[in-house]
């Protein structure tokens, strides 16, 4: 069985503030965006790298879940606080674009360290997501 990745969900308190991080800063591309007037105008939001059109992030809204607002306030607030899980950027040179990524106003949480890997670094999403950056050096 040949299985891929397709979507994997970000959660984001703004849609708005969201694409213009992932588009502006990081340099994604819109994938979808698409209002679902049925389903409460839900807003179905994706984006993702030029160089991986197969990929897609789902930039979703804490709330946009049938949940309690108890429970959406709840995932609001680890999302925020960075304990939300994130992702990981595969990149050529990390310092480089730790320098690139400064200079458009992205908040670094960790200068590039190497690693047994390779180079690594940690930024943060408006939203408070935890994201890294990797360069591995070990073929892998």
């Amino acid at each position: 069985m040949k299985t891929t990745i397709s979507h994997v969900n970000v959660w984001v308190r703004d849609q708005d503030e969201a694409l213009d991080f992932y588009t502006g800063k990081l340099g994604f591309e819109v994938r979808e965006d698409v209002t679902v007037p049925e389903f409460n105008n839900f807003r179905w939001l994706t984006v993702g790298p030029p160089s991986q059109p197969d990929l897609q992030l789902i930039l979703c809204r804490t709330d946009a879940m049938p949940a309690s607002p108890e429970l959406a306030a709840k995932l609001a607030d680890v999302v925020a606080q960075g304990a939300g899980g994130g992702v990981v950027l595969a990149v050529e040179d990390c310092r480089a674009t730790v320098a690139e990524l400064k200079s458009r106003g992205v908040e670094i949480t960790q200068e590039p360290v190497d690693q047994f890997y390779g180079v690594d670094a940690g930024f943060r999403d408006p939203s408070g997501n935890q994201h890294r950056i990797t360069q591995r050096t070990d073929g892998g």
